[in-house]
């Protein structure tokens, strides 16, 4: 399994702050997804400094680390927008240990502080979200960057099955959605004696129910919105429907122009509108 949970798969959404109070975190995502990433750090750590207690602000920042050796390395240009398909052959990549480091030690950090709500109290929401959130970025690396995929795979399972505890308890918290879309729609994309073996050992491979879920983030998210319309654009791409891809790519242009992954990949598809949007 190559491909991120992300991410890819995402953050405390709903359950501590209104949709209409951006905070540093808010700014820090945004930052985070315009390839900014020393500021993102910034805001992220600004929002740790006010916030002691809660997991957020270390685990968003692990997912900045995250994000920079994603785009100093090109992965997911190379894992997602090749082929037709499937997802691209395994391409070695050497990773920067002090990036490592860091993300490592923001990871830890982020579970301890859930882990310690979550002594307290059980039901609380955001600290669920904060370990499903660290599962899969953990998976992303090591996936993507590490190329350990039965690790990743691993815990890719492990953050799906508390991101479904976690919607079941709480339907809001829209960004979880995206661990479970995330292992159905990408596992989906394997051959049918894969899948086979996935579901014998307790994936999920469901494509409709993977971009059912991908769809819940990408319209009602938070943190994780735009990174769910990336990866719907990937599947409308390998289904053939260029125009819906290119659409979601023209939105996300858009909305982060300092990100050029998605300005590239708009400009393969409409090469007439480059430098347009």
């Amino acid at each position: 399994m190559r491909a991120p949970l992300l991410l890819f798969a995402t953050l405390l959404g709903q359950g501590c702050l209104e949709a209409g109070e951006p905070s540093l975190v808010d700014e820090g995502y945004r930052q985070m997804y315009n390839l900014q990433f020393p500021a993102a750090h910034r805001s992220f750590q600004e929002w740790e400094k006010s916030n002691p207690a809660d997991p957020l602000g270390p685990v968003s920042d692990a997912a900045a680390y995250l994000f920079s050796e994603f785009d100093r390395l090109r992965v997911l240009e190379s894992e997602f927008f090749v082929g037709k398909d499937s997802f691209g052959p395994p391409r070695k990549v050497t990773p920067d240990a002090g990036v490592r480091e860091s993300f490592e030690q923001a990871l830890q950090q982020g579970q301890q502080l859930a882990d310690r709500k979550l002594a307290h109290s059980p039901q609380d929401y955001d600290a669920m979200f904060a370990n499903v959130l660290r599962i899969g970025l953990r998976a992303d690396y090591e996936a993507l960057i590490e190329k350990r995929f039965g690790a990743s795979l691993n815990d890719i399972k492990a953050g799906r099955v508390l991101a479904q505890q976690l919607v079941a308890a709480n339907p809001a918290y829209y960004d979880a959605y995206m661990a479970i879309g995330v292992e159905n729609y990408l596992l989906s994309q394997k051959t049918a004696p894969v899948r086979w073996l996935l579901r014998i050992n307790g994936a999920q491979t469901n494509k409709e129910e993977g971009i059912r879920n991908l769809r819940m983030t990408a319209e009602k998210g938070r943190y994780l919105l735009p990174f769910a319309r990336l990866l719907l654009a990937v599947s409308a791409l390998r289904d053939g429907d260029r125009e819906q891809a290119a659409t979601i790519l023209r939105e996300l242009a858009r909305e982060f122009p300092g990100n050029r992954l998605y300005a590239e990949e708009l400009s393969k598809l409409t090469p007439h509108e480059k430098g347009a949007f």
